[in-house]
């Protein structure tokens, strides 16, 4: 079927549907990551959005069982690409792309300038804009004026066990689900921890979990939607609890200790974010989802990690309690693991508590 996209600003791209036939609404966004398209189209943190693959080549290894995904569905509201692979090769390859994208009721949009769209993206800033199929036309929608981390967070808390059963190591950590990417659980549990997985607004505190450490997910939209989990991350602070944020965390312990944040041009999104440690000499290549940051430092806070290309905030950490959080994916998924020290330096945290 024939299929466009367009801008809200009017600007039209000519090309074919494939995935779910249907015309959709959302904000277009890009990536400039070259492999994980299954991960990251599974991340939670692209609800509402139309997501544009700046790699060329999309489908080459198909979809792997459910297990690797990074959440139980496709989340984006419309896929553009260049160029698709109909027929994948890879020995974890179950099905292609575009029938995957259709039984997750996912329109996308193939044979556009990608390179076009993207440079206009950087030049005027991400905007709105839907995927239109034949002659159905839709409205604008704008994601970022709902609480996405309502949408995408879970209904009940759930209890991850310790693969290591033994009191001494095992540490009982909150993780706060405001869209949470499955890996974050993984290097948790695989590191000792057992983790309670909590709604996005569900408070630990006043149902006496018995948690050492708070751990803040990454998640959709804009951070300031999710005033109730604000409010259970002022709560963790004021009991001097260990607290870690993770991408959209970031921006919410910000929120939280006082701090600010507001919306960047066109975001960061991809795995090849070069990222500065202040105080040292160290580089990371950071595995990267957003499309806000943190503007204001909160009060006895100073940055942490900046980012090589614009100087945009990378991650904050109070100046003496076990407060810290980073804008970036220590858990990767896809993207290099460089930074999954992370989750160390935070149990390290939380032993200290115990």
């Amino acid at each position: 079927m024939q299929a466009k996209l367009v801008l809200q600003d009017g600007t039209t791209f000519e090309g074919e549907g494939f995935g779910d036939l249907k015309s959709s609404s959302g904000e277009v966004v890009f990536t400039t990551g070259m492999v994980g398209y299954d991960m990251s189209l599974t991340d939670p943190s692209y609800k509402g959005q139309i997501l544009t693959f700046t790699y060329p080549l999309i489908g080459n290894w198909g979809i792997p069982q459910k297990k690797l995904w990074e959440s139980e569905k496709v989340h984006v509201a419309g896929v553009v690409i260049s160029d698709l692979t109909n027929k994948p090769n890879h020995h974890q390859s179950k099905q292609d792309l575009n029938s995957w994208l259709v039984q997750n009721n996912v329109p996308a949009i193939v044979g556009i300038d990608t390179r076009a769209l993207t440079q206009k993206l950087r030049e005027k800033g991400v905007m709105l804009g839907k995927i239109l199929m034949g002659n159905k036309n839709i409205d604008f929608i704008d994601p970022n004026k709902k609480n996405l981390v309502a949408e995408v967070s879970i209904n009940t808390l759930k209890i991850h066990k310790a693969e290591i059963s033994n009191q001494k190591s095992e540490m009982p950590i909150g993780l706060l689900n405001c869209g949470a990417k499955e890996n974050i659980k993984r290097c948790l549990i695989a590191r000792g921890a057992t983790v309670y997985e909590m709604p996005w607004n569900y408070d630990p505190f006043s149902n006496n979990l018995p948690i050492k450490g708070l751990v803040i997910s990454n998640g959709p939209g804009n951070p300031k939607m999710a005033q109730k989990s604000i409010d259970i991350i002022k709560k963790s602070l004021n009991k001097k609890l260990p607290t870690f944020g993770i991408c959209l965390g970031n921006q919410l312990l910000a929120l939280a200790a006082g701090g600010g944040t507001y919306k960047l041009k066109f975001g960061h999104r991809a795995q090849n974010q070069p990222t500065l440690q202040l105080g040292t000499k160290r580089c990371f290549i950071t595995t990267q989802n957003h499309g806000y940051s943190v503007n204001k430092l909160p009060p006895h806070f100073k940055p942490w990690f900046i980012n090589a290309n614009d100087n945009t905030n990378e991650g904050i950490i109070h100046e003496t309690l076990p407060f810290f959080s980073v804008q970036f994916h220590p858990e990767a998924t896809p993207g290099p693991t460089d930074t999954e020290f992370l989750f160390d330096y935070f149990l390290e945290k939380v032993k200290k508590n115990i």
